[in-house]
């Protein structure tokens, strides 16, 4: 049922215009429309979608970190520094990816908006945040890359296929699953999961249980850089590569966006939803990490410090201990290809989104989001057939400060300058004509700490300072968010405080609201908080128009405050 919005005039009506471009944007505008409605790219995700329960929402986000990454990451942490230098930076690491998710996951999950348009009203402005997107969508493909590339060796090892093939097929097999959206992958994700934890968990309860020595020689490992002992320049050094795994809280919010309303009768489970799957994930994979760690140490011996990293190895080993000689290879290879497939489309889902958002609004027009997919694929092909996996913890160590650089001003915004200081705007903001184009905040703060610590990682300020360029840009991002907020008085987070709509954003328990609005440009109904007024006519006008509308003919003008 639609209600007819009641609209405050906002400015005079633009000059008439040819009615052969008016129909030719509009068509377009309808196009994209239509393209977006499976997965509401760029915009809101509206409560008539949302049908999932908060368990069911919370299943689906955490079958996406059944990544096989984690295993390799920790093993080359424990290997290099020694299993108590591993496990201090696993948990450092855990702890800092904790504490910047939660705020994150809670506004994704309480107003159903993507990490993108949370950053956009964050700190960063209307096309600020592209920036963070292409970050993000950079994340997407070196994971994708990583995980294609474990899965290649596991065809190698289980069918003989070249490494070259293996990198085709796990790239090629993710797209037929990747076209439908949320739908699609919420049921994959819900039935693979238990297949995957059985194969990923039994083998190593068995191991410890019949090889009780195999935890001391797992806990007394040196490593080949240290000593045994703990350290500070090997646990930050650890504890850099891990924290390449913040930005992971984006995929998880690309499904947490889809929670249903909270309400008295569902809080207790709507919260218990959101921080496990939202800064949740990384204690299931600081567990895996550490896993990690234990099964390199355990194949170290018959597989040598070169392949020990790589799990397929790993859980061969594991499966050997338990199983006969034929059956080990190939549960460890269906091991292997259950857990790419389950993260690997979550990769290609997101990083079409990243990509999608930030072409749209750079050049107002939107391309369909399979053209993204392929493009995100085709980048991760070329990272598998560039051997990526054999300079892993380098690429991961130089990623990570542009992603907490990132992570932590946004998670500063929220947590510092919405909550404490009340300089930022509580309610997320993210339609173009509401924001500024760049907000100094957000691109002070993430400028300034993701350009000195890559600086400090590639040994600019001397050898002894490079182990603490995750630390720098953690603590140069928290810093400079709250002060620069305090220095420009928060006058560029809101190009305008009123949409021109006199329907409520937020219903009476503080949900976005479900009450209906007709676009007056593509022609269909979206629920309020996707809508404003439309600077040219006065009706309503969507979130999606307004991105691609090349003129600016329905872009709200600026408040006389903010000029």
């Amino acid at each position: 049922m639609n209600v007819e919005p009641r609209l405050v005039s906002t400015a005079e009506p633009g000059p008439p215009r040819s009615p052969a471009p008016a129909a030719a944007a509009a068509a377009a505008a309808d196009q994209a429309a239509e393209e977006t409605l499976e997965d509401y790219t760029l915009r809101f995700a509206p409560r008539s979608y949302r049908r999932w329960t908060p368990m069911v929402v919370a299943t689906t986000a955490l079958g996406g970190i059944a990544y096989m990454a984690d295993f390799s990451i920790g093993a080359g942490i424990g290997l290099a520094h020694g299993t108590g230098n591993a496990l201090v930076a696993i948990a450092v690491a855990a702890a800092v990816i904790f504490v910047t998710g939660y705020p994150l996951a809670y506004y994704s999950a309480r107003y159903n908006i993507d990490l993108d348009l949370i950053t956009r009203g964050s700190g960063f402005g209307y096309y600020g945040s592209v920036l963070t997107s292409v970050i993000f969508a950079s994340f997407t493909f070196v994971f994708f890359a990583l995980e294609g590339s474990i899965m290649a060796q596991g065809l190698k090892l289980g069918l003989g296929l070249p490494l070259w093939l293996g990198y085709l097929v796990s790239t090629l097999m993710v797209i037929p699953l990747v076209v439908y959206g949320m739908k699609a992958l919420s049921r994959l994700q819900v039935w693979t999961t238990p297949v995957w934890l059985v194969l990923m968990v039994s083998p190593l309860v068995y191991l410890i249980w019949t090889d009780p020595g195999s935890v001391d020689r797992f806990l007394s490992y040196p490593g080949t850089d240290g000593e045994g002992g703990v350290n500070t320049a090997s646990v930050l050094l650890g504890a850099g590569v891990c924290l390449s795994l913040i930005a992971q809280i984006g995929e998880q919010i690309d499904y947490l966006r889809f929670m249903p309303p909270r309400t008295t009768a569902n809080r207790r489970g709507w919260w218990t939803a959101v921080v496990m799957a939202g800064p949740g994930w990384v204690v299931i994979g600081a567990l895996k990490q550490a896993i990690g760690v234990f099964l390199a140490v355990h194949v170290l011996s018959a597989a040598g410090p070169a392949l020990a990293p790589e799990p397929i190895r790993q859980f061969k080993g594991a499966f050997d201990a338990m199983l006969p000689s034929w059956l080990v290879v190939p549960l460890a290879v269906a091991l292997v290809v259950v857990s790419q497939i389950k993260i690997n489309v979550t990769n290609a889902y997101s990083g079409s989104l990243a990509w999608t958002n930030s072409f749209t609004r750079v050049t107002r027009r939107y391309p369909g989001r399979m053209v993204f997919v392929l493009v995100n694929l085709g980048i991760a092909l070329a990272l598998m057939e560039a051997d990526m996996f054999s300079f892993l913890n380098g690429v991961l160590g130089f990623y990570s400060n542009c992603a907490i650089a990132w992570v932590v001003t946004v998670a500063t915004d929220i947590g510092v300058n919405k909550h404490l200081l009340r300089i930022s705007p509580l309610r997320p903001e993210f339609r173009r004509g509401m924001l500024y184009a760049v907000n100094p905040v957000g691109a002070v703060a993430f400028t300034a700490a993701s350009g000195l610590s890559i600086a400090m990682y590639f040994h600019a300020f001397g050898d002894a300072l490079q182990p603490y360029s995750p630390v720098a840009a953690a603590l140069i991002a928290f810093v400079l968010t709250p002060l620069t907020a305090v220095a420009t008085r928060g006058r560029y987070y809101l190009r305008r405080t009123d949409d021109g709509i006199d329907e409520p954003l937020l219903d009476a328990d503080g949900n976005p609201s479900a009450v209906t609005l007709d676009c007056h440009v593509c022609h269909r109904s979206y629920e309020r908080p996707d809508l404003v007024a439309c600077a040219a006519h006065g009706a309503a006008v969507c979130s999606l128009c307004l991105s691609t509308d090349r003129t600016g003919a329905h872009v709200p003008p600026a408040s006389p405050a903010s000029v």
